[in-house]
């Protein structure tokens, strides 16, 4: 028998008894872990860390998850290929970008082969399956909740996650690239070879390939999510070069820094309504034991530095990581509200005047997928935590639940948006569905509020006061950007000279050479 297979069937007897071994109790209360100051248990580690894989059943015709009174859920689309996010045009057409991991992956250790056969169960991965990696657009023209058209954009796609739009040109981010479409919106295909605008850090290992987009309010510039090569550096600093970021891409130019790191996994990337300060979600690292470490929503400073391999919600340093930097964990941004450990929270999405029932119409929704590495589930379900002035101001309430069921998982949900009415969409990846939830009373916004919002710029107060029939004034001189300026990308993606982190003492964010 060759090694290759004696591997798998190691890494597949392995993962099955420590399935059926994960089963003892834990007392923990989750609930400590939700808010701006979780606790903290001390780290634990074994050499058979904690799991508890949820089998993926699907939904039978009929079923759909579980909503609070005020809110009813339908299914949107269904038979899709694992949707993974959702995204609102401004017409309120839906883009529903579904995808699979890329293929290729080194795997060089046991520990290798085991995650793959937990992940694959997790995941749902059993069967024949339908090609994934493409685009669909969805359009309900009488704006009535119910999909009046469907077709697939864009085929044959690397991976894709994140999209946005801007100006007739659709972005989008594969496992490697954002590359553009020229796109009218209405129109039911796109036939034209796409242009490469930024190179992301990709493969050949990509561990956490997923990679979220995001529009800044002025429309400048494009935000995209890179997570980390490995759990916690283990694979070597070299392997992090420009990962556990978000970075910055100018949408003319395409070039490309690094805005914010030390982020394990960041996605839902998405832009708060009334201060415009860019947010995300991150999944945090494991085996520290099943209590550690919170998964968090935090705003995103320019240039800050959010702790990992170093340390964890904030200042707390992770002993297995070496060489230490204290220096660097000096600087690490403690998160504005954790979510608790192990959720695997990857989708988010503000009201932003959205048809939501009272209570629910300013915060944001949160899509938690669902744990696999603690003794027991947590996650599998969409909240909702309540803002004021900008930041969260309460207790996270659940919003949609009923994917999981005992030990089996009907679906997993991770990317939200808002549609062209109003209501929350939701990609079941696993479930293969997008789920619709709308006001009970069937209200609905007066118009669509697209995913990426550009603001206008406002006249000035001279402009606004002139009288028709005044002279119009000579231009201001246009003044200096506050952001610094980019180079062109070319070739291969910038690099940090300390992966992955640069904090502000240490000079100027990297450019594209």
């Amino acid at each position: 028998m060759s090694r290759l297979k004696t591997l798998r069937l190691a890494a597949l007897a392995a993962a099955s008894t420590l399935v059926l071994a994960a089963c003892g109790s834990n007392e923990f209360d989750t609930a400590t872990q939700i808010g701006p100051d979780p606790v903290l248990p001390e780290p634990s580690q074994s050499l058979m860390p904690d799991l508890k894989v949820a089998e993926v059943v699907g939904w039978e015709e009929g079923q759909m998850p579980t909503v609070p009174d005020g809110f009813v859920i339908t299914p949107y689309a269904q038979d899709l290929a694992n949707p993974r996010t959702v995204h609102t045009l401004p017409n309120g057409d839906v883009l529903v970008v579904q995808s699979k991991a890329p293929e290729g992956k080194p795997l060089n250790r046991p520990k290798d082969y085991i995650r793959g056969v937990i992940m694959g169960m997790a995941s749902g991965g059993g069967g024949e399956q339908k090609p994934s990696n493409l685009i669909t657009l969805l359009q309900d023209s009488d704006r009535d909740g119910v999909v009046d058209n469907r077709v697939d954009l864009l085929t044959d796609l690397t991976s894709p996650f994140g999209v946005a739009w801007h100006e007739d040109t659709l972005y989008v981010a594969a496992a490697d690239a954002v590359i553009s479409y020229p796109y009218a919106l209405g129109d039911t295909e796109i036939t034209v070879e796409p242009t490469l605008l930024a190179p992301l850090p990709g493969g050949p290992i990509n561990h956490h390939w997923t990679k979220d987009l995001a529009l800044s309010p002025d429309g400048q510039f494009l935000y995209a999510s890179v997570g980390s090569n490995s759990n916690a550096g283990e694979r070597g600093l070299e392997a992090e070069k420009g990962r556990a970021a978000i970075w910055q891409i100018d949408r003319e130019t395409g070039a490309a820094r690094v805005f914010a790191s030390g982020l394990r996994n960041p996605n839902g990337l998405t832009f708060h309504p009334e201060t415009g300060e860019l947010w995300t979600v991150v999944n945090e690292r494991d085996e520290l034991g099943p209590n550690l470490v919170p998964d968090y929503m935090t705003s995103v400073e320019e240039n800050g530095f959010y702790g990992w391999p170093w340390s964890y919600y904030g200042q707390v340093v992770d002993q297995r990581v070496h060489p230490p930097r204290p220096d660097l964990v000096e600087t690490a941004i403690k998160p504005d509200y954790a979510l608790s450990s192990h959720v695997a929270a990857l989708g988010m999405a503000f009201t932003n005047d959205a048809a939501m029932p009272e209570g629910f119409d300013n915060g944001a929704f949160v899509g938690n997928r669902g744990s696999w590495n603690r003794n027991q589930f947590n996650g599998y379900k969409v909240i909702y935590v309540p803002f004021a002035d900008g930041a969260p101001s309460g207790t996270a309430v659940d919003v949609v639940t009923g994917f999981l069921e005992g030990d089996k998982a009907h679906g997993r949900p991770v990317g939200l948006g808002i549609d062209g009415t109003g209501a929350l969409l939701i990609a079941d990846d696993s479930g293969n569905t997008v789920w619709r939830v709308a006001a009970a009373d069937g209200t609905v916004t007066p118009e669509p509020i697209p995913s990426d919002v550009v603001a206008e710029a406002a006249p000035s107060a001279e402009a606004s006061a002139a009288p028709a029939d005044a002279e119009p004034a000579a231009a201001a001189p246009a003044t200096e950007p506050e952001a610094p300026a980019l180079e062109p990308a070319a070739g291969a993606p910038p690099q940090t000279d300390i992966a992955p982190a640069v904090g502000p003492e240490d000079g100027a964010p990297p450019q594209a050479e």
